[in-house]
């Protein structure tokens, strides 16, 4: 369990990290460069779930040498239900308009912008908004910046 304790609003404890593939940690289809290290240092903190279509049919490849778990999905509607299953709190990361319903279902949910842009239907439900996955990420291993950020 990683526990944040944000003032004003309590403790915010987390069991899971759920992530969007292609626009958040993928661009067509392809990991961001220099990625890999800063997933499996979150991986170390919080079990992380990838949610995807795999609309290029590469995130096994891409993902392969990381301690993630793959979970193929067809809508949103498919994200939602996954993170209403999982035991525990939910830190969920995305960028499009097929994240909004997982983002309402998350306890922590962390919107990027990103080489596909940002449906900005999700930034009414998000919790934080970043400019891209690296700070979504830096933020998971640095939680006073959630704190910063969240406190009341």
């Amino acid at each position: 369990m990683y526990t944040i304790d944000i003032p004003g609003q309590g403790e915010l404890q987390l069991a899971h990290a759920v992530f969007d593939f292609n626009g958040t940690l993928a661009n067509g289809g392809d990991l961001l460069p220099d990625l890999g290290p800063l997933l499996f240092r979150v991986s170390n903190l919080l079990p992380c779930v990838i949610l995807t279509a795999d609309s290029f049919g590469s995130v096994h490849n891409a993902l392969k040498a990381l301690p993630v778990r793959v979970e193929i999905v067809k809508t949103g509607k498919d994200k939602a239900r996954f993170v209403e299953q999982l035991a525990g709190g939910v830190v969920a990361v995305g960028n499009g308009w097929n994240d909004y319903e997982m983002f309402t279902r998350a306890d922590l949910s962390i919107v990027t912008g990103g080489p596909e842009g940002t449906a900005a239907k999700v930034l009414q439900v998000a919790d934080i908004f970043v400019p891209n996955i690296y700070v979504a990420l830096d933020l998971l291993l640095n939680p006073k910046k959630i704190i910063a950020t969240l406190r009341i």
